[in-house]
């Protein structure tokens, strides 16, 4: 029956992230003690405040069909947060709420891509990236940066990268999965670069740009002449601890918001309604509400780097946001452990697994074959354990 399946489907690879989610699940259904780092999810409860709006939600007896782009006093609050802290300015038509971020991207390249365009992801890049270019018959391409450059591309690399077939670029800011964000220096220094290529649109991905440790992320829609070619992507996700609620949003040009619209009526319409009067909330209010989980956040972080940077063959650098590590560990390629050779990253993440019971989930995913990707969005205790089952193994 598998050759009943369309071409698109098949094409299409799993998600490493998710791939390496189950099959920890999997292994603790056996009875392993497995600390999964594989997944980039906050371990917080989402706050009372924004718990508290859903339920008058339901006792207001919201339960009905929403516009398909979202509650009007939603896409207020968001042009409001959108002014308060970016500096940008939408109106209401300009806002498309979605079931979540990635469905919001997914839209974003539904409506602008065709078969044969290119699309450029600097490296590393978050793995849905690729698979929705995939999906839309788009070729990516991948810009390379490595450990050495904090994992940031320079406009040299790009403009080199820039063919008369190239539609999209996608930014990360800051990133998943490396944590490096882009100052506005940089961002205006790629923005010249695109300022001879109008046909290139912008994909400014800020879902993380809350979770930073005292460098604020610079939106790219920010840079003057970038707005009018710039799609920003946000969501509830990460800052407020409500990856399972399932609200992303966009601001962009009229008439791309118009067709993500369109596009979203034909396969999902509006996103959950009591989800989205609890959005309403979250998105107005100030950053400073879930600082205390960006300072937790920031404190895992650097007990992470502290234990790993004792561990003889891990190149590290300090990530400046969201709540990854992505250390470069091609130092083990070529070397046998446990009795199992180690090839490329994925060889190594599996060790750590099957060894160590520690889920991470292999650079591969992300365009970068020298790293992991551990997150450290978990306990201080199961961050201390991890990182001790791993030096076991490896030493």
């Amino acid at each position: 029956m598998s050759k009943a399946l369309s071409n698109r489907i098949n094409s299409l690879p799993v998600s490493q992230t998710l791939a390496m989610a189950a099959k920890a699940r999997e292994l603790k259904n056996q009875g392993k003690d497995i600390i999964s780092l594989s997944l980039g999810e906050p371990d917080f409860n989402t706050p009372d405040f924004i718990k508290n709006a859903a339920i008058e939600a339901i006792n207001q007896n919201y339960n009905s069909y929403t516009p398909v782009d979202g509650y009007a006093e939603l896409k207020d609050a968001i042009c409001e947060k959108f002014k308060r802290d970016n500096n940008l300015s939408y109106k209401p038509n300009q806002i498309v709420v979605s079931t979540g971020a990635k469905q919001s991207i997914a839209n974003i390249a539904q409506v602008l891509l065709n078969p044969g365009d290119e699309v450029l992801l600097p490296a590393p890049y978050w793995v849905s990236y690729s698979a929705i270019a995939t999906l839309c018959e788009a070729k990516f391409i991948e810009i390379p940066s490595s450990i050495d450059t904090d994992f940031k591309i320079t406009p040299e690399q790009l403009e080199a990268a820039i063919t008369p077939k190239t539609k999209m670029v996608f930014f990360n800011s800051p990133s998943n999965p490396s944590g490096s964000i882009y100052s506005e220096k940089e961002y205006r220094a790629l923005a010249k670069v695109l300022e001879k290529h109008p046909q290139i649109y912008i994909l400014s991905d800020e879902i993380y740009e809350h979770i930073n440790y005292g460098n604020k992320p610079f939106s790219f829609a920010a840079i003057e002449n970038m707005y009018d070619r710039t799609i920003t992507v946000n969501g509830l996700a990460k800052a407020f601890a409500m990856t399972g609620w399932r609200i992303g949003y966009i601001g962009a040009p009229d008439w791309i918001a118009k067709a993500c619209t369109k596009m979203q009526g034909q396969i999902t319409s509006g996103a959950n309604c009591i989800a989205q009067r609890a959005a309403i909330t979250a998105v107005s209010a100030t950053p400073d509400k879930v600082q205390y989980m960006v300072d937790e956040f920031k404190s895992r972080r650097d007990i992470v780097l502290d234990l790993l940077g004792k561990i003889d063959g891990f190149k590290i650098n300090i990530p400046e946001g969201a709540f990854y590590v992505f250390p470069d560990i091609s130092a083990f390629f070529g070397k046998t452990i446990r009795n199992k050779e180690i090839k490329n990253a994925s060889d190594f993440s599996m060790l750590l697994l099957e060894e160590a019971n520690v889920a991470t989930v292999t650079g591969e995913a992300f365009g970068s074959p020298k790293c992991i990707r551990m997150s450290y969005a978990a306990s201080e205790l199961q961050l201390r354990e991890a990182v001790k089952r791993i030096k076991e193994v490896l030493s």
